[in-house]
């Protein structure tokens, strides 16, 4: 496919978007689309106040068409980490929606309403031809959330979209005949890209809820939704409502059962939800890796075997290898499975660099081209990932042994008492790290005691893994994708 985005060509009734009782077809969207385009053109950036709104849909559409790179804004962003995103990427104007208010940071960008509803000029191209860019050229600019410093924006050119969403074509068999039904926000990869532009070059069609509710996804998967995707929170959630004796329960669970596929991203989900949910619908979720880097990695394809607690293969045209602290390759040698190593990848998926970064750029890739992505995992003789957690926050190294924080926290969660989990490491004097395990527990007048849960870690996995100490909290903190903030705990 030349062109990055699929163009409609048998009229104008086939769907595009979907936003509650807002419908946009595919000969709108490109209406508006080259209205806006023609006035960005010759832009060289621009920002997007990213709501869960067809005008985002319109505005990134538009930057697409015509060439400009867009900078997707979270609008949940505190002001001094969006004033340094607007100095960094230097956007020419906003995009909004006619009723946004933005914020006073924004005031020195010029502001232009996005109109969903626009109409061509005579001539029908805005008076502006809009040739298809070339695949190196920028066409995002995400922002990473800035764990160490403050948030560098990853260039992502077309070619590592187009890689990656043809990627997941492959292997989930994805067709323009999907609905994808989802929830997520539309300034990230898994949202936007994702979940906007990949039904939009396959031909195919997405249902965005506004606001997830496990009411929602049942009314859309039943009524024509074929693909689900979500976090793990929002997983948990429904796994939550099957356990229930809600009267939405078995009407959700069918319309579970009813979809193609249900896919998790962003974090880990625990096997446990991963069992509750299975066992109410027949239906096995599936996990995929990524970053906003790299984009799509690996997956669990849609004719393959789901292995809960694993995100698949590598995809399509991507190279993955893990490797030592040393820097030594490890060999997939199935002798030695449980051989932890941090993921390296190479491919045309990957990011062209970051923004006014060239350090950052350099110290994240090696000589030879490959990403050092700081998450560790395992990988068996399949090729199956087993992701462990970062290198920075979930290796923990306690008593000479490297352990992995995600499977502590899956043999937590299967503990009755246990609703939620994180688990980290702390410097001990003797071991080197102890293992700390922060708990909600399901019950918190009566949670389960830091021995009880020490024993139940040590009997599924081993004694050495077991949590030294318990701490207990009223909720996680979580990020808007759903992710744990495991740097806040020790806050």
């Amino acid at each position: 496919m030349t062109s990055l985005l699929f163009v409609a060509d048998d009229g104008s009734e086939r769907e595009a978007t979907r936003f509650g009782e807002h419908t946009m077809t595919y000969d709108r969207l490109a209406t508006a689309s080259t209205v806006l385009a023609a006035r960005l053109a010759g832009a060289g950036r621009v920002a997007v106040w990213a709501t869960p709104t067809p005008e985002t849909v319109v505005a990134v559409v538009a930057a697409l068409r015509a060439g400009v790179p867009a900078v997707p804004l979270n609008p949940k962003t505190g002001t001094r980490e969006l004033a340094h995103i607007v100095a960094d990427s230097e956007p020419a104007a906003v995009l909004a929606g006619a009723g946004d208010v933005l914020p006073p940071v924004l005031d020195a960008l010029e502001r232009i309403d996005v109109d969903v509803d626009a109409d061509t000029a005579p001539g029908g191209d805005g008076g502006v031809a809009l040739p298809e860019p070339s695949p190196e050229s920028p066409a995002l600019v995400v922002y990473t959330s800035g764990t160490t410093g403050p948030p560098k924006g990853a260039i992502l050119p077309r070619r590592a979209i187009a890689a990656s969403l043809d990627a997941l074509e492959d292997a989930w068999q994805w067709t323009g005949e999907d609905v994808l039904v989802h929830a997520l926000p539309l300034f990230h990869v898994h949202g936007l890209i994702l979940g906007v532009l990949g039904p939009l070059r396959r031909g195919g069609s997405v249902r965005h809820l506004g606001r997830f509710s496990t009411e929602a996804v049942a009314r859309e998967l039943s009524s024509g939704g074929t693909m689900l995707f979500g976090v793990p929170t929002m997983y948990h959630r429904l796994a939550e409502a099957l356990d229930s004796s809600a009267p939405g329960a078995a009407e959700l669970a069918k319309a579970l059962a009813g979809a193609r596929l249900l896919v998790s991203g962003s974090a880990a989900l625990p096997v446990h939800d991963h069992e509750r949910i299975a066992a109410a619908t027949g239906r096995r979720v599936i996990e995929r890796y990524g970053m906003t880097e790299t984009l799509m990695n690996t997956g669990v394809r849609a004719d393959g075997e789901p292995r809960p607690g694993t995100v698949g293969a590598p995809l399509r045209g991507v190279e993955l290898r893990l490797v030592e602290e040393d820097g030594t390759v490890l060999t997939r040698d199935a002798a030695a499975p449980d051989a932890i190593g941090e993921i390296q990848v190479r491919g045309p998926n990957l990011f062209t660099g970051y923004l006014n970064r060239p350090d950052a750029t350099a110290a994240a890739l090696t000589g030879d081209g490959w990403f050092r992505t700081g998450d560790m995992a395992t990988r068996d003789a399949d090729g199956y990932v087993r992701i462990v957690g970062r290198k920075a926050t979930d290796l923990i190294k306690s008593g000479g042994y490297k352990i992995g924080a995600g499977e502590i926290e899956n043999a937590l969660l299967d503990h009755p008492g246990v609703r939620e989990a994180a688990v980290t490491g702390e410097p001990d004097p003797d071991l080197g790290e102890r293992i700390v395990a922060w708990v909600v527990a399901a019950d918190p007048a009566a949670p389960p005691t830091a021995e009880e849960l020490a024993d139940h870690v040590a009997a599924q996995l081993s004694p050495h893994k077991r949590p030294r100490t318990v701490r207990y909290l009223d909720a996680l903190p979580r990020n808007d994708l759903g992710k744990i903030m495991k740097r806040s705990l020790h806050g």
